[in-house]
């Protein structure tokens, strides 16, 4: 599945993964390939990119924004991220 998140300035990541952790405004949710499609708004707190099967996953903390998912594509604009160890 394509992967792009983007902020104002920049953009924090682009490419193929296998699933994405959101904080949504109503909970938490992940995304894995062939996700139905939709819209989220998303609130502060952590995000997950499951980069493989294989645990290797890239941990950010962002602010809110929103998230929209098509076509085994996941778009994710958010204000401002930071990469957490």
């Amino acid at each position: 599945m394509q992967l792009e998140i983007l902020t104002p300035e920049h953009k924090i990541y682009s490419g193929n993964v296998y699933g994405i952790q959101l904080p949504g405004i109503e909970g938490s949710f992940e995304v894995l390939e062939n996700h139905a499609p939709m819209i989220a708004s998303l609130a502060s707190g952590k995000m997950k990119i499951l980069k493989d099967k294989n645990n290797n996953t890239e941990l950010y903390q962002i602010s809110g924004g929103f998230a929209e998912v098509i076509n085994n594509k996941v778009s994710v604009l958010i204000e401002d991220a930071n990469a957490l160890a």
